[in-house]
């Protein structure tokens, strides 16, 4: 692999984040430019890698990346199409009328859309906790600067609750897998994340000083509704018991779970030829799913030419906490999983303490920025007002939360320790 190449692949790294950052800018679809750039990066690799050795290796990182890309399309069509269905049929709306009072403070909407937002994705991954959140959200009718507060403290909450759960976030799996910290300290950090979750809705809303009156609205759930409802919430627990249990793969439950949808809406009469199923499928954002191939495809190649990997030296030159500190800011910007990756592989020495640093820091240090997460990207594509600018106009509550609930963590652990 000539030395030249790495830079290339850097730069072609940093020009597909600044096409995302500036694209109100450039009227470039940013799923475009990413895809592009994640394929040309690959072709590259192939293409300098003339060595037979080295050429196998290429192969094989790309065969590994296609295989993580293909697993995450697959999870997200089954969650998508889920909730493309229930709330086609207002299910979720009517489930959201039936807890919210007729008439509340939007400030208190504010504190209940986070709360809800963290509990559930405790309990279901990121990506489900954030359509069912947008969703939610979306069936209020906010203005558009309102709309975005909710958003940005819905993302937060998103992340900051699958901190503490090993099905709630990639991160935290891998972490717990390795043995740095036990089932009980993960639970402990539910308690930190909650406090950063409640001050920024308390900081976002301040503003707001309007009560929303929530405008109920009957819909007429027919019993093939509530039964594909009750397969979505079973498909949720077993997914989080069979991955616990039998260390089944996520996307292979909520796969089973969509086949299982199918099969009952054929069984009441809701499969038609006019009406099939199916339809539901082509109803997902496939601009999501092309930003996901594009951006894992980059990701993939800066870890085969192994770019992240510099950034244990870190480790090297600052306190344990500090790097922690920086790698959740850095999680904003790249994918938490290959850094997180890169620090286990390294076998970092750290204690208790900061392990549970590091583990908040990489599973929220994502939602400072709406590129950052899982949670985030499937926000933006699904509210409109949401983008990388309109988010950023909250980075120093974020920032400020984030950091909170740091601090909070690592006060956590010399406790526990």
């Amino acid at each position: 692999m000539p030395d030249f190449l790495p830079y290339i692949l850097i730069g072609l790294a940093l020009l597909g984040l600044l096409a995302v950052v500036l694209e109100e800018v450039i009227h470039i679809n940013k799923a475009q430019v990413v895809l592009f750039l994640g394929a040309l990066s690959w072709v590259l690799l192939f293409s300098f890698s003339t060595d037979k050795e080295a050429h196998a290796l290429v192969r094989e990182g790309l065969e590994e990346n296609i295989g993580e890309i293909a697993s995450l399309w697959l999870f997200l069509l089954a969650a998508m199409t889920f909730v493309a269905y229930l709330n086609k049929k207002g299910l979720i709306e009517s489930l959201i009328y039936r807890f919210l009072p007729q008439q509340v403070s939007e400030r208190k909407l504010l504190i209940m859309t986070g709360l809800f937002a963290f509990v559930f994705s405790s309990l279901a991954d990121n990506i489900t906790a954030t359509l069912i959140s947008v969703a939610l959200i979306l069936s209020l009718n906010l203005p558009a600067a309102k709309t975005l507060r909710f958003a940005t403290v819905a993302v937060f909450s998103v992340n900051s609750g699958g901190v503490a759960m090993i099905t709630g976030d990639v991160t935290t799996l891998m972490i717990f897998l390795e043995g740095k910290v036990s089932i009980t300290n993960l639970l402990f950090l539910s308690l930190p994340a909650l406090c950063a979750v409640l001050l920024l809705a308390f900081m976002l809303s301040l503003p707001l000083k309007d009560t929303a009156v929530i405008q109920r609205k009957e819909n007429d759930l027919a019993p093939v509704d509530l039964m594909i409802a009750a397969v979505f919430m079973l498909t949720i627990l077993s997914t989080i018991a069979g991955n616990v249990l039998f260390d089944i793969p996520p996307v292979l439950s909520f796969l089973t779970g969509l086949s299982v949808m199918f099969l009952v809406a054929r069984a009441y009469g809701e499969d038609t030829e006019n009406h099939p199923i199916l339809n539901y499928i082509r109803q997902i954002e496939f601009d999501t799913l092309l930003f996901f191939l594009g951006i894992l495809l980059i990701v993939g190649s800066l870890k085969e030419i192994h770019a992240l990997d510099s950034f244990v030296a870190l480790y090297k030159h600052m306190p344990a906490w500090a790097a922690n500190y920086l790698m959740g800011l850095l999680s904003s910007m790249i994918d938490n999983v290959p850094l997180t990756a890169a620090l286990l592989k390294a076998d970092v020495t750290m204690t208790l303490q900061e392990w549970m640093a590091l583990t908040y820091a990489v599973g929220v240090g994502g939602s400072l920025l709406i590129i950052g997460s899982a949670a985030g990207i499937v926000a933006m594509s699904k509210i409109d007002e949401l983008t990388f600018g309109s988010y950023a106009r909250f980075i120093i509550a974020l920032l400020i939360a984030y950091s909170v609930g740091y601090g909070s963590t690592l006060l956590l652990g010399r406790l526990i320790s």
